[in-house]
């Protein structure tokens, strides 16, 4: 049945944000949609059209709104999400869902009772939200950062004692690493928005990291593979044309007022992903999204793989593979690399090339090499690849 009251929670990350989450999940409160404060007018706006939610909370209060459109009774969470469209989604999450999510993480990651969760990344987002689940679940007060700070977070683990965790996504723990901070004095860091370069991830470790990389998304209550294995009571599998499927309990229930895109997701009990993977020895590896592979002169290229061998080199501190607009080839693959700090020279183009080579075809070898301070990032922390498919002479 379609009977529960639906609210757009526009709150930063604090203690109205968690009670609102927390009568959502145990039902005696109305499902919440947390949304970005900070979102403009306009792009407000046009969720708000999209959601029909009931009322609106902000820290001036509630505000009722006309149309409002119940959600099922089992939704305690939604969340926004654009998809590979551009065209806003609201992802449909049961308390049960969530919780099951939480607790496979917990457990997974072996965490006391008592330990503590360190939230820096957006709540808006599945990533903020599950920390926040997990410290209900746990029975803890989560520590909250709005807005990641590089040297708090790195004051924070100073005196850490290993009970406090935290989610990242590479870019920010790339900044801790910068910035010389004690990783070994946090519990778990669990990576995920985007894939880690394998160097990342071996020096996070070396200086004592315990670093746990992740996969999954909105519908799958955020990570649901850790270190390439599923959580407890979750599966993954590859489909005919290598596109990840995962199914279990953490799965969402469907898209709001979209039964189209909710059957055509869905196959049976599996969740078709926007993802290609491959399965080593059971462990499931992430190629890359569907929408990122690159054709270049007829010839399929997988951004990712590209990006992982790059990463390889010692020059190449950060780097992500696109395909940009080619008269002869279609799409050039390009790679934007951003050199490692004292790299003299910088990495070079045919070095990079000759590198791919020798674990990937030569199709896949970068046709372009740009070089720059920093790789532009979404809100969400995952890299603006619209903006870097545009000529570097167009930004």
């Amino acid at each position: 049945m379609m009977d529960r009251r639906l609210h757009a929670v526009l709150l930063p990350p604090g203690p109205d944000l968690l009670r609102a989450l927390a009568a959502a999940l145990d039902g005696t409160g109305p499902a919440i949609c947390p949304l970005s404060p900070g979102l403009p007018p306009p792009a407000l706006q046009a969720l708000l059209d999209a959601l029909a939610p009931h009322a609106v909370q902000t820290e001036d209060g509630l505000t009722p709104r006309d149309g409002g459109v119940p959600v099922h009774d089992d939704t305690a969470v939604l969340i926004a999400t654009s998809g590979s469209t551009g065209t806003p989604k609201f992802v449909e999450l049961t308390a049960a869902a969530l919780r099951h999510s939480a607790a496979g993480t917990l457990a997974r990651l072996g965490a006391a009772p008592g330990d503590r969760w360190l939230c820096c990344v957006p709540t808006s987002h599945i990533s903020g939200v599950q920390v926040l689940v997990r410290s209900l679940v746990a029975g803890t007060h989560p520590v909250l950062h709005p807005r990641f700070d590089t040297a708090a977070v790195a004051d924070l683990a100073a005196t850490a004692a290993r009970d406090l965790h935290i989610a990242l996504v590479p870019t920010q723990l790339r900044r801790l690493l910068d910035a010389g901070t004690d990783l070994a004095s946090l519990g778990a860091v669990v990576l995920g928005g985007a894939a880690a370069a394998p160097g990342l991830l071996a020096e996070a470790r070396a200086r004592g990291g315990r670093v746990h990389p992740s996969y999954g998304m909105s519908e799958t209550c955020g990570g649901c593979v850790y270190d390439g294995v599923p959580l407890d009571g979750m599966r993954a599998a590859l489909g005919p044309d290598g596109r990840i499927r995962l199914a279990g309990p953490s799965l969402f229930a469907r898209y709001r007022l979209r039964p189209d895109a909710t059957a055509e997701a869905m196959d049976g009990d599996w969740f078709r992903t926007q993802d290609l993977g491959a399965l080593d020895h059971g462990r499931l590896r992430v190629l890359g999204r569907v929408d990122d592979v690159i054709n270049t002169g007829g010839e399929k290229v997988v951004a990712g793989e590209v990006a992982t061998a790059l990463s390889r080199h010692p020059a190449v501190h950060d780097v992500v593979v696109v395909g940009r607009p080619d008269p002869d080839w279609g799409e050039r693959v390009t790679a934007v690399v951003v050199p490692a700090p004292g790299a003299h020279p910088a990495p070079a183009l045919p070095e990079l090339r000759a590198l791919v080579r020798e674990t990937l075809p030569a199709h896949a070898a970068p046709h372009e090499l740009e070089l720059v301070e920093a790789i532009p990032l979404l809100p969400s922390g995952k890299p603006d690849r619209a903006r870097l498919r545009a000529p570097a002479t167009g930004r």
